[in-house]
C-alpha cells in the first residue's frame, strides 16, 4: 500500500514512459514560464516565493489517514493556483518537487517527469478549472472562498492520483496487486481521504491570507463576477 502514495519511486514505471513524461513535463513547464511572465508583478513575484516555501515546508509534514500504513501530505496545486495563478502555481509546485527529489530523495529522480506531470501540472490545472467557475458562482466572502479552496483541493488530489493510474497502465513494472480497475479504486479511495486534509489546509491558508491581504490572492484579483467589473469592498473577502 505504501507504494500507492505520492510520490512515484524509481522502478514503478518503465524507462520509456518515464522519459516521455519528462519531455512532456519540460514542454509544459516551458509554457508555464512563458505565460507566467505575463502575470508576474510586484505583488506576485514575492508571493510566488512564499508559496513555494510554504508548500515545501508543509509537504515535509505527513498526516495519517484511515487506511493502515498510508499517510498523506499537502500537494499544493490548488493552494498555488488560488494564491499565484495556474501558470506560476505549477512552477512553484514543480520547483518543490525537484528539490525534494534531488535533495531528500522524495520520489525517484528518474520518475521526476511523472511526478511533476501529476502533482504540479495535472493537480494545478484540475484545481484551477474548478476555482474559476466556483468563485463566479459562490458568494465572494470567507465562506465562499473556503468552499472553493476545499473542493478544488480535494478534486485536484484525486485527479492527480488518477494520472498515476494512467501512467501505470502505460508502463507499470511493479505488481501493485489486482487489476487496473482495482488499482484505480484504491487510489481514489486513499486520495479522497488525503484530499480532505489537503482541502482543510488549503481552505484555512487561503482564507487567512484573504482576510489580511485580499489583494495578494490571485484568484480574487483575476476571477471577477463580470470581466469588466473591478473588485469592490463588498465583493472582496473581509
Amino acid at each position: 500500500m505504501e507504494t500507492l502514495a505520492m510520490h512515484i519511486s524509481n522502478g514503478i514505471i518503465n524507462g520509456p514512459v518515464a522519459a516521455a513524461f519528462a519531455v512532456l513535463a519540460l514542454a509544459a513547464l516551458t509554457l508555464c514560464v512563458l505565460r507566467g511572465r505575463r502575470d508576474l508583478d510586484d505583488r506576485l513575484a514575492p508571493m510566488a516565493g512564499l508559496v513555494a516555501a510554504f508548500i515545501f515546508a508543509v509537504q515535509m509534514i505527513n498526516f495519517p489517514i484511515l487506511t493502515a500504513g498510508v499517510s498523506g501530505h499537502l500537494m499544493g496545486g490548488a493552494l498555488a493556483a488560488m494564491l499565484v495563478g495556474p501558470w506560476v502555481g505549477a512552477l512553484c509546485v514543480a520547483v518543490v518537487l525537484v528539490v525534494q527529489a534531488l535533495v531528500f530523495g522524495d520520489g525517484g529522480v528518474a520518475m521526476l517527469g511523472l511526478n511533476i506531470t501529476n502533482i504540479a501540472l495535472i493537480g494545478t490545472a484540475a484545481a484551477y478549472l474548478l476555482i474559476a467557475p466556483l468563485l463566479r458562482l459562490l458568494p465572494r466572502n470567507p465562506t465562499g472562498l473556503g468552499i472553493t479552496a476545499f473542493v478544488s483541493a480535494l478534486v485536484s488530489v484525486v485527479v492527480a492520483a488518477l494520472g498515476f493510474v494512467g501512467q501505470y497502465w502505460l508502463g507499470g513494472t511493479t505488481d501493485l496487486g489486482g487489476n487496473l480497475t482495482g488499482l484505480a479504486g484504491t487510489m481514489v479511495g486513499v486520495h479522497l481521504l488525503i484530499g480532505i486534509g489537503e482541502g482543510l489546509i488549503t481552505a484555512t491558508t487561503v482564507v487567512t491570507v484573504a482576510k489580511v491581504r485580499p489583494d495578494m490572492v490571485y484568484a480574487l484579483r483575476r476571477l471577477r463576477p463580470h470581466a469588466t467589473a473591478a473588485p469592490s469592498v463588498t465583493g472582496g473577502v473581509r
